[in-house]
């Protein structure tokens, strides 16, 4: 009885070990391999996170967004830092993405994460006035004259004070790149009939014609103006 129970344990345990080879070879190798390999001959650039190269360079993705900023410079001309940080504000020629509470940095793409506080939050109300003080900044001319002389604080966009729920969110509502256009046409010299025409272009519809919302892509929106100014 001895001899047999330890033949059916022993039985069982390579039973068990094969099974384990075989599924780990299976969901862990053959069936990724399989979908990546489906994938890119389907789908290459969803594949690749719709990676965006210029000149050969990659310089960001239409997935995920990024930050348009300049350096703070000092009186010396050499970049501002705090605590080792590059100190940045937003580059008045390009669009802005929304707000971006990932941590080490806005729209951090290795940390993609929401800010968790409620609507009621104290928190919440002095980011939203932090974002919408910025939002109004970046409306005004160094000659003290607002760009978009009709924007008050009821006409700002609600992507404009919230971050999404990534933190990346690649692409702002029509309606914040409208109020945009003001800036970027003003400071690049260049028509509001122009930029218009290119947000329309870069303007995505609905998902199947009824899913969420249209959005404009920051990125693509930006390296089309930077090569109409080439």
């Amino acid at each position: 009885m001895k001899t047999l129970r330890g033949k059916t344990w022993f039985r069982e345990s390579i039973t068990s070990i094969l099974a384990m080879i075989i599924f780990v070879v299976l969901g862990g190798l053959l069936y990724p391999f399989a979908i990546e390999g489906i994938s890119q001959v389907a789908f290459p650039g969803d594949a690749n996170g719709q990676q965006i190269h210029l000149d050969g360079k990659l310089v960001g993705s239409k997935l995920i967004g990024q930050r348009f900023a300049t350096p703070v410079l000092e009186s010396d001309g050499k970049p501002k830092e705090v605590e080792g940080v590059v100190m940045t504000v937003p580059d008045p020629r390009y669009f802005q993405t929304r707000p971006s509470a990932t941590e080490g940095g806005s729209d951090n793409a290795a940390a993609s994460t929401f800010s968790n506080r409620g609507p009621n939050s104290t928190r919440t109300e002095e980011a939203d006035a932090k974002n919408i003080k910025a939002y109004l900044d970046l409306n005004m001319a160094p000659t003290k004259q607002p760009y978009d002389p009709n924007l008050t604080v009821a006409k700002i966009p609600v992507d404009a004070v919230n971050t999404s729920a990534s933190g990346l969110d690649p692409e702002i509502s029509p309606a914040n790149a409208w109020i945009q256009a003001y800036r970027v046409a003003a400071v690049r010299h260049l028509a509001r009939a122009t930029v218009d025409a290119l947000i329309s272009k870069y303007t995505s519809g609905r998902g199947l014609g009824f899913s969420g919302e249209p959005g404009v892509n920051v990125l693509e929106l930006n390296l089309a103006l930077d090569r109409i100014d080439s």
